[in-house]
Order: structure tokens, then sequence, then C-alpha cells
């Protein structure tokens, strides 16, 4: 099979919406900082069941507004949107004509939008609008009146749209209890009636935080989730009964099913021997005989690929330095479409992000580390490629910094990983260089590919490097586990050899090397400036935790009995050893120059944070700037305000950085 060369073509390109334009200022760092800041002009663009349709998520005003087009003309048919401070969400066609979508609120308290449940369904062309689930909100619009539905104290969640079934959809829903842990609040899936809002409950999950899996006929099938001490239990159904798969005696921790197989009785699941990395089982139920499919030595899987046709897997993604791919059958129809469509968009990732029916027309995006997108059109039988759109179109590829996966030896002789983003157009020697340790720490992990904020510096001249270091996620359990209770040791000295490593390469001028992160990354920023006083010049924390005995008061990690048994688990309770990793209890260490910056709402890391820090600081007469959105969370989530980051944290990188 061979894809025939694909044609851009400007008349398939998707309308441009009336949404605010960018006004280039005076300012060139503030012009930059505004065109890396802004949000993808299209997201979670789809494609309906039979292919009449494409929609997509675009910004009008502020707000998230659906875009309903016309296949074939790529006319704009039907802009469905919410009236006042309500929004579009996350949405699914769950039939040929008609879109299950989720409403939220952009709160004045908030700017990260707030998501209480409500689900509503609207045919493509605007008519038949109605309020399946959730609780009469009093807003009854979506483009036209939206007719209210019986009130559900829960939050409801599309578990499978049935695509199929042209009436009926798949909700799983999370009461209201006023249980304070989520552990102890069992979830419950209602088959849905698209139009009238009718309900029947299916069944109710065994365990707490739920994740249901659904069959090849749309059968409930699975589920798994966490008790109050973040132990993962997971169940299969079998006459209406869950069965705990700890009586299939698997011998694998973190036990993950991802598909069926080619019948009712075996599954693809993924988990671990001991504290190996993730593999991956085909296992039948009924005798509970497990086989390896795969497993890579050095990373977990990234990606599952499930064939939207049959809804089995057919390919697995790894990511370990740059993205590979092994497929589970090279005969399958998908997997020959991944190959070439990997094929015929070299240096590019792929994603087939929603298919027809019959899977002869496929939406799909391409990126990479220089380009945050590109939506096509995949026309399966005439083997074409028709482009769509730019996620972000003011952004050109050709222009923006190239990302090398790097490898180095830990002072105590592990293997650490990590990236580096070099400045486009600059010789990759004595670079002025920012660390940019990313957040969790555990479960989390830096990938590679596009990054708003690092080719924002990049473009600046600036070189960024990220670290995977111990307690990363994506890196097998024993990995993980080694940054268990050394957040303010192990973990900061990986960060520090990785800067040492790139400046003993030549690359990094080590006298113009500064250190800026969000969340465990803000910690690190403060941290390694601690232990390696002399090494950075400058430290930007976001959002970030400075007091770690304070984690077990403040925050909503805290609040729960699960949230409160991880801290005991990585941070410990030693309370020396709490306040020697601890930035607000070591301020007279530092050296660098201090810019922090928060947000008053943040509830991950409280506001409660800063201050604390703020109050060694002060005590110190330590110099720092400051920067406090009241309206924001753990996170920037405003375009406008996010500019106001970038722009004051590159003026402050700038001014250190001598450039």
């Amino acid at each position: 099979m061979k894809i025939l060369p694909f044609a851009v073509l400007a008349t398939t390109c998707l309308p441009m919406m009336p949404i605010n334009t960018f006004a280039v200022e005076t300012s060139a760092t503030s012009a930059l900082s505004q065109l890396f800041s802004r949000g993808d002009e299209y997201a979670n663009v789809k494609i309906s069941p039979t292919g009449k349709y494409l929609s997509a998520i675009t910004s009008v005003e502020g707000k998230n507004v659906l875009i309903v087009l016309d296949a074939q003309t790529k006319k704009l048919l039907n802009a469905i949107r919410f009236p006042s401070n309500a929004q579009v969400g996350t949405y699914e066609w769950a039939n040929s004509e008609r879109i299950v979508l989720a409403k939220e609120y952009l709160k004045g308290w908030s700017d990260v939008p707030q998501y209480y449940g409500e689900l509503m369904a609207v045919n493509a062309d605007g008519s038949r609008p109605k309020y399946l689930f959730g609780y009469n909100s009093g807003e009854q619009q979506t483009g036209s009146n939206l007719r209210k539905n019986t009130a559900i104290n829960a939050t409801a969640f599309i578990l499978d749209p049935l695509p199929d079934d042209e009436r009926y959809m798949l909700v799983n829903a999370l009461p209201w209890t006023g249980a304070p842990d989520l552990s102890e609040t069992r979830q419950d899936v209602y088959r849905v009636d698209l139009f009238s809002g009718v309900r029947k409950r299916i069944t109710g999950s065994p365990i707490g935080r739920a994740r249901f899996m659904t069959d090849h006929d749309g059968e409930v099938r699975f589920v798994a989730g966490e008790d109050s001490k973040n132990i993962t239990k997971v169940f299969y159904r079998k006459d209406s009964e869950w069965i705990n798969t700890d009586k299939l005696n698997l011998g694998l921790s973190d036990f993950t099913p991802i598909s069926f197989a080619d019948n009712k009785n075996s599954i693809y699941a993924a988990g671990r021997v001991g504290t190996e990395t993730l593999g991956v089982y085909r296992i039948n139920l009924e005798t509970g005989e497990k086989a390896e499919i795969i497993q890579d030595e050095v990373v977990d899987p990234s990606n599952f690929w499930i064939n939207g046709t049959n809804k089995q897997l057919y390919a697995i993604e790894f990511e370990n330095g740059y993205p590979s791919y092994a497929f589970v059958d090279n005969n399958d129809n998908h997997a020959k479409l991944l190959k070439d469509l990997i094929a015929a968009v070299p240096g590019h990732q792929v994603r087939i992000v929603s298919e027809t029916r019959d899977a002869e027309k496929l939406v799909v995006v391409a990126f990479n580390d220089r380009n945050p997108g590109d939506y096509y059109i995949f026309d399966t039988k005439k083997l074409k490629l028709e482009y769509l759109a730019a996620a972000k179109k003011w952004l050109d590829p050709e222009q923006m910094a190239e990302v090398k996966p790097i490898s180095f030896t830990s002072r105590d002789g592990k293997t650490i990983n990590g990236y580096l983003t070099l400045p486009f157009g600059k010789e990759a020697k004595n670079l002025p260089l920012v660390v940019n340790p990313h957040g969790g720490p555990h479960g989390i992990r830096d990938w590679w590919g596009f990054d708003p904020q690092n080719q924002l510096l990049a473009q600046n001249g600036m070189a960024v490097l990220q670290v995977n270091f111990r307690g990363s996620g994506g890196y097998g359990q024993s990995f993980e586990q080694a940054g268990y209770q050394k957040w303010g040791s192990d973990i900061q000295h990986d960060i520090i050899d990785a800067t040492q490593y790139v400046i003993d390469q030549g690359l990094a001028d080590k006298e113009r090397v500064c250190i800026a992160g969000g969340s465990f990354g803000g910690y690190s920023a403060l941290q390694s400036a601690i232990l390696a006083p002399d090494m950075f010049k400058c430290a930007v924390g976001f959002a970030g935790v400075y007091d770690l005995e304070l984690m077990f008061d403040e925050g909503d990690v805290a609040r729960t009995r699960s949230g409160t048994s991880y801290l005991k688990d990585v941070l410990g309770q030693d309370k020396a050893t709490l306040k020697a990793m601890s930035p607000s209890e070591n301020v007279a260490k530092l050296k660098a120059n201090l810019l922090l910056v928060h947000g008053g709402e943040d509830e991950r890391a409280p506001i409660e944070q800063l201050e604390s820090l703020e109050k060694g600081l002060k005590a110190h007469n330590y110099p720092y700037q400051k920067l406090v959105m009241d309206n924001e969370g753990h996170g920037f989530y405003n375009d406008e305000h996010r500019a106001k980051y970038y722009e004051q944290m590159l003026s402050f990188l700038k001014t250190n950085l001598k450039l």
C-alpha cells in the first residue's frame, strides 16, 4: 500500500470563526509572549460516524464553542454555544446526527472551567436540543432552548457513545454523597436515551474512583479503581456480578485492562512483574492464562492504539527519547493505515483522533517537537490526505527549535534521560541555559514534543533542559520509587547533574544558567538553587510547593485519606527531614535571584505555600519578585494571564542571563 502525496488545499481548510485577533504590541517581548501563550485555534476535531459532518472546538470571545461543518464543502452549518458564563467542554458523536456535550462554567473566582456533571444532546443542525443528565441548572439553551430533564445530583461522564446505537449511550455518574474521599464513593453506569434523557441504571462500581471499560458490544465488563490506601483493584463482570481479578492469579501489579481481544473472554492488559516496566499481555479470563505481547526494558508504554471499528488493541507506542511503535497485529487494517500515515508525514508523531463507523475516513493529527499540530482527513479508500487546519497557524514550524533526547549517568550510577531544546539558527555552543524540571514528581515525565514555554525561551536564544529524574513516571516502578522521600536530595542531584552534563558537553555557558519550573518543578527550582547555589544565577518558581510539612495541612491532596496516605509514602513523616527539604526553611543558602508566581485559587499548592516561603525570605531580607493572579489555580488557564506571566518571566530571565 502506498499513500499518495497529499496536497494542502486552501479551499478545504476549516473556516475562520470571529475570534479576538492578536495585536502586535510595541514590545517584542510582549508580542512573543502573546503568540506563545495563545491556546489552539482548533481542538478536539472529530468526524461523525457516517462521515457527513466535521466538528471542532474553537474559542469565541474567550469561551469554547463547538462548530459543525459539512464534511464535503467545509461549510459552517452550526455553532453550539451556551449563554452567560457557560461553555462547551468535552463532546462525542453519539450517533450519525447527534452530539452529546458537557457543559462547564467560567467562574469569577477561578479561571479554570468548573464542571458540575451536566450533559446535553443536540443534533448537528441545532435541532432537538435536550438536557440529558445533571442537576437542573436553570439555563436552558444551546443556541436554542434546552428542555430540562429530571434532576440528579451526580457528576456525569460519557462512558461509551455506542455509535452503532442510534438511540442510546452509556454514562457513568459520580453521586454527590458528600464523602470527603472519592475512594468512598461508588459510581453508577446508566443507559441514557439520547432524545428523551430517560435513563436506566445498568450497574454500579464495587470500588471508588471507578474507571469502566466496555466490550465490543457496549457491555460494561471491567472496572478499576483505588481504595483509601491508593491500592488499585480491578474487577471483571460475569453474569451481572463483579469478580476481583485477584482470583485469576495473574501475578501482575498495576494491572490495567486495555481492550478486549477477538472474543469476550480474552483481553489485552498492561501489568508489571515486580518493579519492572509495564508489559502488555493477552489474558484468558476463563483460565487466567497470560501471554506476554511486548515489554520494553527501559520505558512503560506511552500510548495504546485501539481500532475504532472492532475496539481491539493493534499498536503500542513507546517513548525512550524519540517515539517508536510496536504492532500487536501487523495484519490489522488500522496497523497498516498507521504505518502508512507515519511514512506520509515523516518526522512527526501521528494520532488517529476520530474515524467513521466504517473507517473509510479518519481525522488525523500530526505533530512533533517544532509543530504543535496539523489536522488532516485521511480517505482510506482513495489513500489521500486532505489538510484541514493547524492548531496554531501563527507559529511557523520551520522557525521553531529542535528538541533532542539526551542521556547521562548520575553521580550514583543511574542512567537519567531528558531533552534539550536548542535555539533555531544558533550554534549549539556556550548557550544561555534554562533548566525546566517537570511537575509531579511521581507518575509524570517529560516527552519529546512541542512545548510553548520552552519554544518561547528558545526564540530568545536560550537552550532549555528537561530532566526525567528518578521519581519520574514511565521508567518502571523501581525508578519511580527511587524518588520516594528523596524530593529534596536525590531528585535534585539528578537535575543538578544533568545541568553539569550539558555544561561539560560545551553546550551551555556555566556563567549563564537559570532554573524555572511549575508545581513540583517550582519546588525544584528553589531546592536545586539551594543545593547548588553557585550553579544558578536565577530561579523561577511557578505554583510551587515550598513547605513540605504544610502539604499535610493545606491543599487538596491532604483532604482525603488516600491523599494523606500518598504523602506519607512519598515524603515520609520525619519532621527534621521535611524541614531540611523545604525551601522555606533554607533561604539562607540561596544566592539566586528569584521570581515567584502563584495563583490565588491554587488548591494543589495553595497560596499558603508561597506565603511560607515569603516569610522565610523576609526574615533574611532576601529580595525577590512576585506575580500573583488571584483568579487562577494550579497553572494559568487564561491566555492573557499566561501571556503576562511569560512576559515577566522572559524579561527576568533575559536580565539574569545577560541577553
